[in-house]
């Protein structure tokens, strides 16, 4: 399997294959780029990817200087968050398109991943109309104190969503798609995914927001074997 190690910027991203639809990974909470590798996520997908049906790119994530700096406040987490965004957007987004051809991409992730997937579908889903969430909490909130202003509501999904509405939520309606995947095992209670996926779901129902909700069983927890078991059932369908 093709793999590179990859520089933009002040982060970095591992691309997987040669050819297929392009999907972006983002880590789950404090990860790096090579967490899907060493987890079995790549190995899950290396059928797709060794087909050519897909090419994946895992990027780093930025928490632990956006919303898991736990000595500064949640709107200052925002603000860093949303150099983080600028990164994805401006670095990684045009560098898939011109190592692709060109084509839709797929953004995914588990846990706090999951969240970032479904944060830029919503709100650029002209470059990522398809995201695929597991196990996410959609709520950034409960990871920090301070008072909230437009930054983490620009962030925040269960604050913008709730309130989109007019041609947004229109152009929503016909280029956004979300799957929401979630175990209700071990974990995933104590985590707050399974409330939170649930809850999340409605609200994209209330909006006319496209999506699906699919749980899987109460023996599949909040861990990676769930992980890698939901995406190698899902993403074959949409590469």
């Amino acid at each position: 399997m093709d793999r590179r190690d990859v520089e933009l910027g002040p982060l970095r991203l591992i691309a997987y294959g040669h050819w297929g639809r392009p999907v972006l990974a983002f880590p789950s909470e404090l990860g790096r780029r090579w967490d899907w590798e060493d987890r079995g996520m790549v190995g899950a997908l290396s059928p797709l990817l060794d087909a050519g049906r897909a090419k994946l790119y895992c990027v780093d994530g930025a928490d632990e200087y956006t919303w898991r700096a736990d000595d500064v406040p949640l709107e200052e987490r925002a603000r860093r968050h949303g150099e983080f965004e600028r990164w994805i957007l401006e670095a990684v987004a045009p560098w898939i398109h011109d190592d692709t051809d060109g084509g839709e991409i797929v953004v995914t992730g588990a846990s706090f991943g999951a969240y970032h997937a479904a944060n830029f579908a919503l709100k650029r889903a002209d470059l990522f109309p398809l995201a695929i969430c597991l196990s996410g909490v959609y709520d950034v909130s409960v990871v920090g104190w301070g008072e909230r202003g437009d930054a983490t509501y620009f962030s925040n999904p269960v604050d913008y969503v709730a309130h989109v509405h007019g041609d947004h939520l229109d152009w929503l309606r016909s280029r956004a798609s979300l799957l929401l995947v979630c175990g209700q095992g071990q974990w995933e209670d104590t985590t707050g995914a399974l409330e939170s996926t649930k809850t999340f779901a409605r609200m994209l129902g209330e909006k006319g927001i496209r999506h699906e909700l699919d749980l899987w069983g109460h023996d599949v927890p909040h861990d990676w074997p769930s992980w890698r078991a939901q995406i190698a059932h899902h993403l074959p369908r949409f590469v």
